[in-house]
């Protein structure tokens, strides 16, 4: 006979609104914290888009791409940042969980661990800084840079910030997973995600080979900001690539999250508690 879930979607789905609904009135107990917070998080995300704005203001074009089209290419990187860190902070702070002892929590619940890491966490202050800023980004360029915004490109635009913010949160979960063996990889953590991004921040066509490939086939950062930019833009360094790479970030993120997924399974199946649970 086949077991029941404890749990139907529809119960599932009023959880998680109870999680979002807690996370936010923890947050809401120390608003002027979080504001500063906010306001530190924006200004410091601001400086990198200053230094850009200095650097390609000597210069009319570079590799053919015109400084508003380097800051469209660049918004995708803070709201697809933002959509990740509102909806997958969980998956961002896992290491922590398991170095906290949190993890040990969620293990004695009748939930799905996944579920609750993903559930867990809300960072409000972080989607707010780097979406105003991805949002100032997009509202001065997107309708600079000959865009007709008709219907088909809202909504791949729409699907390319979510399956973006997917990518971003499994390159995330990816290099937490060490902790089942390390515990503390903040290091690693750096190292591929915050490098990669930052790289991410010019067009792909401007790096070596090497590079180029990194950011498509390792660390698919290329997937996030690169290619959506492109469909929108068609800027000439598009004939060196597949066409194809166009309409993958969906497929990207999928692959991904599965081939991360299966990973964190393998180190769960491994986990030993770090004695630190409260």
């Amino acid at each position: 006979m086949k077991k029941k879930p404890l749990y139907s979607p529809g119960e599932i789905f009023i959880l998680l609104l109870k999680y979002a609904k807690l996370s936010i009135k923890s947050i809401l107990e120390y608003k002027f914290d979080r504001i500063f917070i906010t306001i530190a998080i924006f200004c410091r995300e601001m400086i990198s888009v200053v230094v850009m704005f200095l650097i390609l203001a000597r210069f009319v074009r570079i590799n053919g791409w015109e400084y508003n089209q380097m800051f469209f290419l660049y918004s995708f990187l803070f709201l697809s940042y933002s959509v990740f860190v509102l909806f997958f902070a969980g998956m961002r702070d896992f290491d922590n969980m398991i170095y906290s002892g949190e993890f040990d929590r969620f293990l004695t619940r009748p939930l799905g661990l996944m579920y609750q890491i993903v559930a867990s966490r809300i960072d409000l202050s972080a989607a707010l800084g780097h979406g105003i800023v991805g949002i100032i980004l997009f509202v001065n360029t997107a309708f600079s840079v000959g865009i007709e915004w008709n219907a088909k490109n809202i909504i791949y635009y729409i699907v390319a910030l979510l399956t973006g913010a997917v990518i971003q949160a499994s390159i995330f979960l990816f290099s937490a997973c060490f902790s089942f063996w390390t515990y503390k990889v903040d290091n690693l953590r750096n190292m591929i995600f915050f490098n990669a991004r930052r790289i991410s921040g010019y067009p792909l066509s401007f790096y070596p080979g090497i590079i180029q490939k990194l950011l498509m086939f390792v660390v698919p950062f290329a997937f996030v900001n690169f290619f959506p930019a492109q469909y929108f833009l068609r800027k000439s360094d598009m004939s060196s690539y597949w066409n194809g790479f166009l309409y993958m970030t969906p497929v990207v993120a999928v692959i991904m999250f599965l081939l991360v997924y299966a990973f964190w399974k393998k180190g769960v199946s491994r986990y030993s508690s770090t004695g630190t649970a409260m």
